[in-house]
């Protein structure tokens, strides 16, 4: 069922199919954390992420969307968003962010998280944790009679008081028996508004936060989204569901709520 403003509404039921999938997409990055270490590729970090998702009997949502090559998306250091595995290797004092999404019994369930390889710098420690709080914030925003823009604000606001930007050119998204769905959520905007939120939405919040200018730009694969002036990016996503009296977060850890410092 969609509301007035097209975005669709899930029931109860709905919501045990969702959650399901977004638990194993959360206990996909739970594993993942484990092989993280210098000299290690990102093409193997991807497989392992491939497997473990058909060994829980899901399906990569990114493997062939769109003609996307991978079953999740690695970003390094400068890299916004829709980074690529390859055969790059990891070294001592990249941050990295792990993106994926399962599809477990026709639905989805999408999160990513931070991650950092060995001794990382002060400015990325900073930028993983103000990304990290922003997020906090936004989700606080996401409650019945709240708008939009209401969670665009609040995670607009925190990151500039830290002196940091918000991406633009990319945002969250309505999830559940479809990939990518009403609403686009900024992370970006002005108190009430937008639309308003209800009970049985369903959607991602994943800020993507530069310590330098929010400006893109996409490279020559038509995938990977890097800052234009080259500053580190960090970003974090949770799939959440909006009850009657709040939000719940589908995609939390159960071993680290997240990875920061």
């Amino acid at each position: 069922m969609k509301n007035k403003d097209g975005i669709f509404i899930y029931d109860n039921r709905d919501l045990e199919g969702i959650k399901k999938a977004c638990e194993i997409a959360s206990e996909t990055l739970d594993m993942i954390a484990e092989l993280i270490e210098p000299e290690i590729t990102t093409e193997f970090l991807d497989e392992a992420c491939h497997n473990f998702m058909l060994e829980k009997n899901a399906i990569p949502a990114t493997l062939g969307y769109r003609g996307y090559p991978k079953s999740c998306c690695i970003s390094l250091n400068h890299i916004v968003c829709h980074g690529i595995p390859s055969e790059k290797k990891l070294k001592n004092g990249d941050i990295l962010n792990i993106d994926v999404t399962c599809i477990f019994n026709g639905w989805y369930g999408d999160t990513s998280r931070m991650f950092s390889v060995g001794d990382i710098s002060l400015k990325a420690k900073r930028l993983i944790n103000v990304t990290h709080e922003s997020l906090l914030l936004g989700i606080e925003s996401a409650f019945p009679g709240n708008t939009f823009g209401d969670i665009g604000a609040a995670i607009q606001t925190f990151v500039e008081k830290n002196k940091m930007s918000v991406v633009r050119d990319f945002c969250g998204h309505g999830i559940g028996n479809q990939f990518h769905q009403p609403p686009n959520v900024l992370h970006y905007g002005k108190k009430n508004s937008g639309a308003r939120l209800e009970a049985g939405m369903c959607f991602t919040i994943e800020p993507m936060v530069n310590i330098g200018r929010p400006e893109t730009k996409i490279l020559s694969d038509n995938w990977t989204a890097v800052t234009r002036d080259k500053s580190l990016s960090a970003q974090f996503e949770h799939t959440i569901f909006i009850k009657d009296n709040g939000s719940e977060i589908l995609t939390e850890s159960k071993k680290n709520r997240f990875f920061c410092f």
